[in-house]
């Protein structure tokens, strides 16, 4: 009996100190690369990622290597891709000479391209590799690329996700459980909008204003109207239970901007305005490395950017209501930038 006890003893011993163990080594360090260094957000993601003190979800996840990439036709790529470049050189970063060089240096991406309509032909090798991804705002220029990029990832069963820092700003996501608000019953945001090259009136910087917005009402918008003046773009949404969400596009150089939220709900309304912070959506990223699982869901990025479409279209046609089903129908059928339409992308064709 004495033998046995000893004998269990020493395997309960075993398997406690080898679990203790387990539990204390330290994670394996996550790779972590950029397409793309033309924005202000690739030095920010760095510092914060690459900090010898990040604790949480950031612990043990670092920018590795990038590719500079760039754009000679668009203005804001092509007159600081070399500045960043050099700023992120400079925090240890390896520059390398293309996506394929990047790949195999690395466990994950941050496709940072300011100009979205790059995103769809350089995230492809990403799926291919079987890399997580993080696509910066906006996911592309055009709804077509967002559908085609939604059914890549899906095809090469690749998580990913994109979204604004907005949406990760201290006090937004805690807005659609705030006791205060009771049940949200609508929603009115706001935010600076700015033109640019190749992407439609509120794909390029309205999309920040639009993702609190889907933050606090969520999926289930049917009808988009929208009206634009010199000052500003306002976008009304029905929701297919009766809410309405706003979005009030504040236009660049017409008055005071910012980025905020009036929220309606049974039990009260409730404002909040907070500017935009990475540091939260750098650990939303780092944690979605580790775990692989995207905190937006790619199906309520593809209605954001639907919402944006049916905008325009509203637009287009005088400020009519325009159903969301109707813009993601003729985006299934439409070529993509790559010349393909989604299936014909998929397919291989």
């Amino acid at each position: 009996m004495k033998r046995q006890f000893l004998t269990v003893l020493i395997v309960l011993v075993t398997l406690f100190g080898s679990t203790a163990a387990f539990a204390e080594s330290p994670t394996h360090p996550i790779r972590v690369g950029m397409i793309g260094l033309d924005t202000s957000h690739v030095v920010a993601f760095t510092r914060i990622m690459n900090n010898p003190e990040a604790t949480g979800a950031l612990k043990n996840v670092h920018v590795a290597a990038a590719w500079p990439g760039g754009n000679p036709d668009f203005p804001l790529s092509r007159d600081r891709v070399k500045s960043f470049t050099q700023r992120v050189k400079d925090m240890g970063v390896e520059i390398v000479d293309s996506i394929e060089d990047l790949l195999p240096r690395v466990d994950a991406v941050l496709l940072e391209s300011v100009d979205g309509s790059q995103h769809l032909e350089q995230v492809r090798p990403v799926f291919e590799a079987g890399k997580p991804v993080f696509i910066d705002k906006p996911l592309t220029a055009s709804l077509v690329d967002a559908v085609a990029i939604y059914e890549l990832g899906k095809k090469h069963n690749v998580p990913w996700f994109s979204a604004s820092s907005s949406r990760f700003t201290p006090g937004y996501r805690e807005l659609s459980d705030d006791e205060r608000i009771g049940k949200v019953l609508g929603c009115d945001a706001y935010s600076q909008s700015r033109a640019a090259p190749f992407h439609p009136d509120l794909f390029w910087y309205g999309v920040h204003g639009v993702d609190v917005l889907y933050e606090v009402m969520g999926r289930g918008c049917t009808s988009v109207t929208a009206v634009q003046t010199r000052y500003t773009e306002s976008v009304c949404g029905v929701w297919n239970d009766g809410r309405v969400g706003r979005f009030r596009s504040i236009r660049e150089h017409t008055g005071k901007t910012g980025l905020g939220v009036v929220v309606f709900g049974t039990k009260g309304i409730v404002y909040h305005n907070r500017y935009y912070d990475y540091a939260p959506l750098c650990a939303e990223i780092a944690e979605f490395f580790k775990t692989r699982k995207p905190p937006i869901a790619p199906e309520e990025t593809l209605e954001v950017f639907a919402f944006m479409e049916a905008a325009e279209e509203s637009k287009r046609r005088n400020g009519v209501p325009v159903n969301i089903a109707e813009v993601m129908a003729k985006a299934k059928q439409s070529p993509t930038s790559l010349g393909l339409t989604p299936s014909e992308l998929i397919n291989g064709r």
